[in-house]
């Protein structure tokens, strides 16, 4: 009996400060925000799968590590020139720039403790 799942296609990371998280997003790492209907919410133009930011449902402050066990991975362009934007902009970097499975990647630290993998190849 098929259940006609296609696979991911939304994630939605959930912030202490919104609009802290979208002027990272945006100024920092480089994204644009598209239009949303969805209330406390910004909407990142990722792709293929959209990235939105909302504002916190639950007490962030109480949880020991947001997003423990879950990777994001952003594809980039240019991975070593994110890399060395993000440390001129003082951003937490997790694991340096460097050649792995999927080419060039990193892991760097946003503003409400996410760890994000950016990688310029394909995931494994």
């Amino acid at each position: 009996m098929s259940t006609n799942v296609v696979g991911p296609d939304f994630l939605t990371l959930q912030v202490r400060d919104l609009e802290r998280a979208r002027r990272f997003y945006t100024e920092v790492v480089g994204f644009s925000t598209v239009e949303s209907k969805v209330p406390n919410a910004a909407v990142l133009a990722a792709a293929p799968i959209r990235i939105a930011l909302r504002q916190a449902t639950i007490d962030l402050d109480e949880v020991a590590k947001v997003g423990h066990g879950v990777v994001v991975w952003i594809k980039a362009e240019n991975p070593d020139k994110l890399h060395q934007q993000l440390t001129a902009a003082g951003v937490p970097i997790s694991k340096p720039i460097c050649d792995g499975s999927c080419g060039r990647e990193f892991i760097f630290e946003d503003p409400d403790g996410y760890l994000i993998t950016v990688y310029e190849g394909q995931p494994v």
